[in-house]
Parts: structure tokens; sequence; C-alpha cells
């Protein structure tokens, strides 16, 4: 077995959940958003952040607004919708479920 794929189906799964809860935090720019992942340790690029972004979009978990930037063209800053509050909150609940059980089988 390949553990850099196993580790990278992990990863993939949860990288979801990881966009919204910094997107709790405050809204962000997909390049931002990158770089706090990146400090995290989770390493994604543009050509996989973009697509699952635009997917949050039009499920209507995200929204986005143009703003100003003092270094080039104006960015695209995503936001938590009220929907997008509620589905982290599920994925909150089901995060404690997987951490409880993958706890339970470490012992």
């Amino acid at each position: 077995m390949n553990i850099d794929n196993a580790k990278s189906q992990m990863r993939k799964g949860m990288l979801e959940y990881c966009v919204l809860l910094l997107l709790r935090r405050r809204p962000s720019y997909a390049s931002d958003i990158i770089l706090r992942l990146k400090e995290a340790s989770l390493l994604v690029v543009e050509g996989t952040l973009y697509p699952l972004l635009s997917r949050l979009k039009n499920d209507g978990l995200l929204s986005y607004e143009w703003q100003e930037s003092t270094q080039g063209p104006p960015r695209k800053y995503y936001a938590l919708t009220p929907s997008g509050e509620e589905f982290l909150s599920s994925l909150d609940a089901a995060w404690s479920e997987i951490e409880n059980t993958v706890s339970i089988l470490k012992r």
C-alpha cells in the first residue's frame, strides 16, 4: 500500500471541512486560504481550491464579494452563508464522531 496515496485521500476528505473552518473566522480570498492551510501543514494548490470554492458557492454554502486590493486587481473574498454555517455545524458533529471512533480504536 502506498502511504502517500492514503494520506492524500485523507486530506481530500477533510479539505472541504478545513476550508469552511477557515471561513468561519473571517471572509478570505483564495490565496489567503491556501496560505492559511499551508501554515496548518495542509498543502493545497489553486487548481484544487478554486473548483471546491465554486462548488461550495453553487451549493449555497458560500457567498463572495469583490474587494479592491492595494496589491493588484480586486480580490474575491469568500464568506459562509447561513446555510454554510449550518452545514459546518453538521460537519463539526460528524468530525467529533469520527474523532471519537478513531480514539476508541487506537486504544
